[in-house]
Order: structure tokens, then sequence, then C-alpha cells
């Protein structure tokens, strides 16, 4: 399923482009003392979902998310700074890219990227089913750049589940799986 692209108006990225805080407590933490990654990865989400409201203009659903990192332990005290943009739009979905930054309470060192992650989220009417979304209109080289490696991904992800599908197919046609 190749989405084509919609006759609406494009956005700029930075139309949509957001940045959510939120300071990490004792609440937040899993057994070994550090924030929760499902902590930070709902932070992700609801950032990436502002983001693709803001672009598509009304309600969006994750409908997955790639490629989600966590580069350096997040702990308590920590302000986290969640930055997402749309980075790609096709026909009714958008990858947004996230990154997430984390200053240190107790140290004078630079904010450090501490996670990551591409989420793709289809804009939905009333009634939850797909919409068009505006396309995205890339300013700078960066988001230019990023544009472009979102679509190597989507193509990945389609290459992917393609073959998924099409192995699970041929080992129920075997009777292979039950």
């Amino acid at each position: 399923m190749i989405e084509q692209p919609t006759a609406l108006p494009g956005k700029p990225t930075s139309a949509s482009r957001t940045t959510l805080s939120h300071i990490m407590s004792a609440h937040d933490t899993n057994l070994l003392g550090t924030v929760h990654g499902g902590v930070v990865m709902k932070l992700v989400d609801d950032a990436a979902g502002a983001v693709a409201g803001r672009h598509s203009g009304g309600p969006a659903v994750t409908a997955s998310m790639d490629e989600m990192a966590f580069l350096e332990p997040v702990r308590v005290g920590d302000l986290l700074h969640v930055k997402a943009q749309v980075n790609w739009t096709g026909r009714s979905s958008m990858e947004v890219g996230v990154r997430v930054i984390a200053e240190r309470w107790n140290e004078s060192v630079p904010a450090t990227q501490v996670a990551g992650a591409y989420l793709v989220f289809v804009a939905v009417d009333a009634e939850g089913k797909p919409r068009p979304v505006p396309p995205v209109v890339p300013e700078t080289d960066r988001d230019k750049r990023r544009w472009q490696e979102a679509q190597i991904r989507r193509t990945h992800r389609l290459a992917r589940r393609k073959e998924i599908l099409e192995l699970r197919a041929r080992r129920s046609a075997e009777g292979l799986d039950d």
C-alpha cells in the first residue's frame, strides 16, 4: 500500500515542532533506581502525539514505534526535554522523530541526549478512519535529511511487513502454523 500525497497545502516542519519537559521523580524509577524505560517511552509517545495532532489538525493515533534507543540512564531529578517534529508524511500517516535530552540536576555538565525514537502516527476522523494529512515541507538541510531518512525507514517497514506476511502465508499453506 503506497500512500499518495494529498491535495492539502503543505506545512513547514517548524509548524508542529514541540518540546515537552518533565522532572523525573522517585515515582518514575525501576528496581535499579534509574527511570523506568516505559516512563520515557510514554513521554516520547506524548510528545510525538502532540506533534502529530498539531500537524494533521486533529486526532492522530500511534501506529508503530521504530528504533527506540536508550543511550544513557535517566536519573531521579533529571529535567527531561522531549523534542519532537514531523519528519515525513504520506496520505494519512506521519513519521515523528523524537530526541530526549536530560539536564542533570546535580552535575555541571552539558545536557545529554539519553534516548531517541521514530514513531508512525495515522490521522483519524471521528469514526476512527484514516484521514488525509498535509504534506510536511522540510525547511532546513537537516529537515531534508530527516525526510530522506524517513523514506528509507518507511521502505524497510513495508518490505519487512510484506516478507513476514509472505512467510506466514507459506507456513499456513504447508500446515505448519496452528
